[in-house]
């Protein structure tokens, strides 16, 4: 069973579902029109064998905000591997605001990481990927991610990264950089700056790639629309 978020706007009292598996999502206190949920890890993560999947899904006019208490360290797999996939929907108007904490895979870690988004016109996300390739003075392990978004039938989004230690080292990708902070916009843009990439259709990706996490500026202040 995967962790699952699921909020439906409603005129009298907005509706929120919280199912925990690996992770527990727990409910913040919000504003008017707002969600916000907190997600907490309610065991040892991440761990060799370990398949996390979180469901998102937000019906109607309102937004949500996920907030990560902690950091995520996927620790040496000796031979092992670990899956973490995130499936978000939106629907109605909806929009969703996740800035994550950062994930670190640490030496002797393998790691594939999904993200797919599914929206509808009107619907806007805004979501950041900290990933972090080791802890302080380790090499990090194997890290492959892949991300695709759409917008209707339309595909805005496909990126596969594969930042395993013989291959992230080529200046086009991480060079001596172990660091790699992404904010991804869709439905909407950011504003134009050095490091933004603004897609073919409505969205943006801002990246910054630094040694220390936090030598990047993304996640100081979020991006408004």
């Amino acid at each position: 069973m995967p962790t699952r978020i699921e909020v439906v706007a409603d005129p009298v009292r907005d509706r929120c579902v919280l199912i925990t598996d690996h992770l527990s999502p727990r409910r913040l206190p919000g504003s008017a029109g707002v969600v916000r949920v907190a997600l907490v890890a309610a065991g040892a993560l991440l761990l060799a064998g370990d398949q996390v999947r979180i469901e998102v899904v937000v019906s109607g006019p309102i937004r949500l905000e996920i907030v990560e208490t902690a950091g995520t360290v996927a620790y040496a797999m000796r031979g092992g591997s670990a899956r973490w996939d995130v499936a978000i929907e939106l629907t109605g108007g909806a929009s969703l605001q996740w800035y994550g904490e950062p994930f670190v895979v640490a030496a002797d870690a393998d790691v594939t990481r999904s993200t797919t988004v599914r929206l509808e016109s009107g619907c806007t996300a805004e979501i950041r990927e900290s990933l972090v390739l080791g802890r302080y003075g380790e090499v990090g392990g194997t890290l492959r991610t892949q991300t695709r978004a759409w917008i209707g039938a339309e595909l805005l989004l496909a990126e596969d990264l594969d930042l395993s230690p013989e291959n992230r080292t080529g200046w086009a990708i991480l060079g001596q950089n172990r660091c790699v902070d992404t904010v991804t916009a869709l439905g909407h843009r950011l504003p134009e700056a050095p490091h933004t990439l603004q897609l073919e259709e409505c969205g943006s990706i801002a990246r910054r790639l630094v040694d220390q996490q936090h030598e990047s500026d993304l996640g100081r202040t979020p991006a408004t629309h």
